[in-house]
């Protein structure tokens, strides 16, 4: 199994991303639990964490420069893989789409982390060249889950009724190019010119809709992983977000990633502070209970489980 952690880093190494330090690279980070650092009766733990986007860096800190470093091996795979390597038991923890929580059997969430938003988050957004009353066709970024779900969602909800729905490439301009309007997620929404277009900001739309915050993703772990680790979990992921959040961290985050996206670090800080929620707490709860709710309504997932949580006797944070 290892010897498949150290290959996935050797592809990347391959890859156009080659040139981007190891914590910021496109992919998605598969962590292992060194089996020396454990008792015999510990089994390893593998986590997928998708860090293709900006707003997931924060999260990944200890991983990559806290005191996780000395008991998680980190490796990488593509993003899109992440929730079907949980599927089919080749990852135990990863940072799942919220969508993806509907169709996979067998997940606990990990409680107290999340990637939501309480108002407009800015890298969710519907692009278009024309109001919204004359799109009739909508392309759907082909890599998206949860942004899907919530589109069809806020069509059928507030926009007047489901429009034609095609998934493709998240190429904005070919995406316009046969389609009405197009929606973008992740760093290219954040780096699009809004002035050129209408857009409107999902979460900030969900908002609006129903009072209550929107929960993009959390990190889940198989319950038969879970079962058989002592490790306190919660622990372990709430405190990389607290360090990730801490001031001066985050300064580093984006002035790195600054670099990257040609964005300013200000307009960086101020997304990752202010506009992304990282605590899955109470609201954000009731408000993915809602989304369950609404997305199998319209047709947009298949019915939710109960939100099942591991080591429930920790307290949310």
């Amino acid at each position: 199994m290892f010897d498949k952690i150290f290959a996935s880093r050797e592809l990347l190494a391959l890859s156009e991303h080659k040139t981007v330090p190891s914590s910021y690279r496109v992919g998605t980070a598969l962590l292992a639990i060194h089996r020396s650092l454990l008792t015999a009766h510990y089994s390893k733990l593998y986590a997928h964490s998708a860090i293709s986007y900006l707003n997931t860096a924060p999260l990944m800190w200890d991983f990559e420069h806290g005191a996780a470093t000395d008991t998680f091996e980190i490796s990488y795979t593509i993003p899109s893989q992440c929730a079907l390597e949980l599927q089919n038991g080749k990852a135990d923890i990863g940072i799942i789409p919220s969508a993806a929580y509907a169709s996979i059997p067998g997940l606990s969430i990990i409680p107290g982390v999340a990637i939501a938003s309480k108002q407009a988050v800015r890298s969710i957004l519907l692009v278009s060249k024309k109001p919204m009353g004359e799109i009739q066709t909508v392309a759907l970024d082909s890599s998206s889950l949860t942004s899907v779900a919530l589109t069809k969602i806020l069509f059928e909800k507030c926009w007047g009724g489901a429009r034609q729905f095609r998934s493709v490439a998240p190429k904005l301009d070919g995406m316009l190019a046969q389609n009405d309007a197009a929606l973008l997620i992740g760093d290219p929404a954040l780096q699009i010119d809004r002035s050129r277009y209408y857009t409107w900001d999902l979460a900030e739309e969900w908002v609006r809709l129903t009072d209550k915050p929107f929960v993009f993703a959390f990190w889940a772990v198989r319950e038969d992983a879970a079962r058989n680790t002592n490790l306190e979990l919660p622990a372990i992921f709430q405190n990389s977000r607290d360090h990730g959040l801490a001031p001066d961290n985050l300064r580093r985050i984006t002035s790195e990633w600054a670099v990257k996206l040609n964005l300013p670090a200000e307009d960086l800080y101020t997304y990752l502070s202010a506009n992304i929620f990282y605590y899955l707490d109470e609201p954000c709860l009731e408000g993915l209970r809602l989304f369950y709710r609404y997305a199998h309504e319209c047709k947009a997932l298949p019915p939710a489980p109960n939100l099942n949580f591991a080591n429930t006797a920790l307290a949310l944070i």
